[in-house]
């Protein structure tokens, strides 16, 4: 292989991560151009990219079941009346994951990592959100993930993205540099027990008297961060390595609010804010038990963002409605597939 082949290698890589973690950052509301994509379409090009997997997600197809709780510490109940931030335990139930449209992948595939949760209020309000171990994305616009997703499609030939593709997006995106020096700089993480998880996008966090304060959240493990061996070769190694962790008792995250400033943007996920912007600590989640997805309380829940309690509202990032469109899209795809499984 030539020297600039080699020298391609880490961006066609980094290009993976970016259009798989996207998954349901896709088009919503007949954005793309000139087509005018639906999520449908979208989510079909996923399964053209991932390959056809019935009964799975059509991004993060392989993961596992946690369940949980929160103690929430009183701490951010002066920026959102949720309920969930109130001195009060609620049930969590969640699920770890890695990119991709393939259940059988490895873990250690991708140097990105998913954690998405489900919190449920007593009063029966639901808060799901679903993070990335990266503190921003790839891209900032429905249409630039598209071509993202494009640019990672695979070769015939070589089953592999085009290396001149690759390289090709990410001279003509800009944005994505934020991203791709990140990945470059942050060597995957050992195990998901130790990975900080990232809401990524921008929400509104609103108090009871209506005010709102722009912000994005994060759950930062009380495990140190250690990154992954070299030549690990299990197919299951973050699922087995946290399945040995629980079974020695619990693991722990903070759950933190970063407050932004006049002038941070909101719509824009490829910025990260200041690190000198104001940290809340919310309170504590705990996982407890894994289960496997096949039958766990995760499998039939639709891990939309925009899904949320009163006191949280979503912003006016882009990829917010996009990744609901195309959440529901594959979920309900899945949804008839798994039916039909069932029904033979």
């Amino acid at each position: 292989m030539s020297a600039p082949k080699l020298r391609l290698l880490p961006l066609v890589a980094i290009a993976c991560a970016g259009a798989a973690l996207a998954g349901g950052y896709a088009y919503a509301a007949g954005w793309l151009t000139p087509a005018r994509l639906t999520p449908e379409h979208l989510v079909n090009r996923l399964v053209a990219n991932g390959g056809e997997h019935p009964g799975y997600r059509r991004n993060h197809a392989k993961g596992v079941c946690v369940v949980g709780y929160f103690d929430g510490n009183g701490q951010a109940s002066s920026y959102s009346s949720a309920a969930v931030f109130n001195q009060v335990r609620t049930p969590v139930i969640g699920r770890f994951a890695i990119p991709g449209g393939n259940p059988a992948i490895a873990d250690t595939s991708s140097p990105v990592r998913s954690l998405a949760l489900q919190f449920t209020s007593a009063n029966g309000e639901q808060w799901r959100t679903g993070m990335n171990s990266t503190p921003v994305f790839v891209v900032n616009t429905p249409q630039a993930f598209y071509e993202n997703l494009l640019a990672a499609r695979p070769d015939p030939a070589t089953g592999k993205p085009d290396p001149a593709k690759v390289q090709g997006f990410f001279k003509a995106h800009p944005e994505s540099t934020a991203f791709r020096q990140w990945v470059k700089a942050h060597p995957p993480s050992s195990s998901f027990a130790n990975t900080t998880f990232y809401s990524i996008n921008a929400f509104q966090l609103v108090d009871s008297t209506g005010r709102t304060q722009l912000a994005r959240w994060s759950v930062v493990p009380y495990t140190p961060y250690d990154i992954l061996p070299p030549g690990i070769a299990a197919p299951n190694a973050l699922q087995e390595d946290l399945s040995t962790r629980l079974s020695n008792g619990p693991v722990h995250w903070h759950l933190q609010l970063q407050l932004a400033q006049p002038g941070d943007p909101g719509n824009d996920a490829t910025i990260a804010w200041p690190e000198d912007r104001k940290v809340v600590d919310a309170g504590v989640l705990t996982l407890e038990r894994l289960i496997p997805q096949d039958d766990g309380p995760c499998r039939d829940i639709n891990f939309d963002p925009t899904i949320l309690p009163r006191g949280i509202k979503v912003s006016d990032d882009p990829l917010l409605a996009a990744r609901s469109g195309a959440y529901d899209d594959s979920y309900n795809a899945r949804a008839r597939e798994q039916a039909a499984l069932h029904a033979k």
